[in-house]
């Protein structure tokens, strides 16, 4: 069994790395001081295991755990935290293994002896936390591309697919644009039944001799066509 580690502080990686020698039969594929090196490191290194502190700056392991699961070759993840019960008990619920720390080695044995792939029903409980991205995930064949929320103009569904326009150009991701403005509805907001805005980019509310409502976003060179009904809400709810 191939195993990542995954943890911001360097002494719980030895602590943990010294734990898995001691198992036995463990092969470390390597460690990750923080999220976006863990999904390049699992996307490259393809361990069967990733050993996830949850509890890390900028991107923490919940939201890892949401990312590598879009991957084709999943790892299997067991969570490791000091004291966030609310996740213990999602986790709990779902059957996702987690560890207290400090993590004793027995713990640890037992949890890689049920590791497993995360399946849609514990996705679906990751996901139900109440905590927001702070990046999306583009699947590109064997690995992922992460794209900061900030960096976000806009999102447009088409067809299966949802184009993502940032300020390095676009791409594609499976998400959903409703599931989206569930998750980000504080920072987008929808000028269009396929389209979500990054509201601090909204410059103007134009229309044109048709008629029709477009909104200039900072960013994009041509304005963004607005329905007639989101075109109320959205001068009421910016002053526009």
């Amino acid at each position: 069994m191939r195993v990542l580690i995954v943890d911001d502080e360097a002494p719980a990686r030895a602590r943990l790395r010294s734990l898995l020698e001691e198992i036995g039969g463990i092969e470390i594929a390597g460690e990750a001081a923080d999220g976006e090196r863990a999904i390049a490191s699992t996307a490259a290194l393809k361990p069967d295991v990733v050993l996830l502190d949850i509890r890390m700056p900028r991107m923490d392991g919940i939201e890892v755990a949401r990312h590598l699961a879009l991957l084709d070759e999943a790892p299997g993840v067991i969570f490791a935290t000091a004291h966030d019960e609310h996740a213990m008990q999602a986790f709990d619920a779902q059957a996702i293994a987690y560890l207290l720390k400090p993590v004793r080695r027995e713990k640890l044995a037992a949890a890689l002896e049920r590791a497993d792939r995360l399946t849609r029903s514990q996705l679906s409980a990751v996901e139900a936390l109440p905590q927001a991205r702070t990046h999306v995930a583009v699947r590109l064949r064997d690995t992922l591309k992460l794209l900061r929320i900030e960096d976000v103009l806009c999102f447009m569904a088409e067809q299966k697919y949802t184009t993502v326009r940032h300020l390095a150009g676009d791409d594609l991701i499976e998400d959903s644009l409703r599931a989206l403005e569930t998750e980000f509805g504080h920072r987008f907001t929808r000028i269009h039944r396929n389209t979500l805005v990054a509201t601090a980019r909204l410059k103007a509310l134009e229309r044109d001799g048709e008629g029709q409502y477009r909104v200039v976003v900072e960013g994009l060179a041509e304005p963004l066509q607005v329905s007639r009904r989101m075109a109320t809400e959205l001068r009421e709810r910016l002053g526009l």
